[in-house]
């Protein structure tokens, strides 16, 4: 599950570099790249929960769910410690999403690295 996690930090990081430099250096506006964030969001979640999945070779739902689990309790944390504020609405729906998303990752990995080795 480290790893799962450890893959989606790297990932939004670069991520999260790569369009603050596209804000920066282009007219783009936030709301154009809204999209495609969430987009890249969700396949960051997915990646996280494969590489888990993967690792773990059994109960990818239970270790992709709990990557997805993990991460979303980290972004709480920072948000409601660090900023002191709550998850709004559609943030909870966004945070139940990648974890279903990284579930999904989760029992992808188990079921490749499977076929990868039989």
């Amino acid at each position: 599950m480290l790893y799962g996690l450890i893959s989606i930090f790297i990932l939004l990081i670069t991520s999260s570099i790569l369009f603050s430099l596209l804000l920066k250096f282009t007219s783009l506006q936030e709301s154009s790249l809204q999209y495609a964030i969430t987009i890249v969001s969700f396949i960051t979640l997915f990646t996280g929960g494969f590489i888990s999945g993967g690792k773990g070779k059994q109960k990818g739902w239970f270790l992709g769910g709990l990557t997805g689990f993990t991460y979303s309790l980290i972004v709480f944390l920072f948000t409601f410690l660090g900023l002191d504020q709550l998850f709004t609405a559609e943030q909870f729906i966004y945070h139940i999403c990648y974890t279903l998303i990284c579930m999904m990752g989760g029992i992808l990995g188990v079921n490749l690295s499977r076929g990868s080795t039989a």
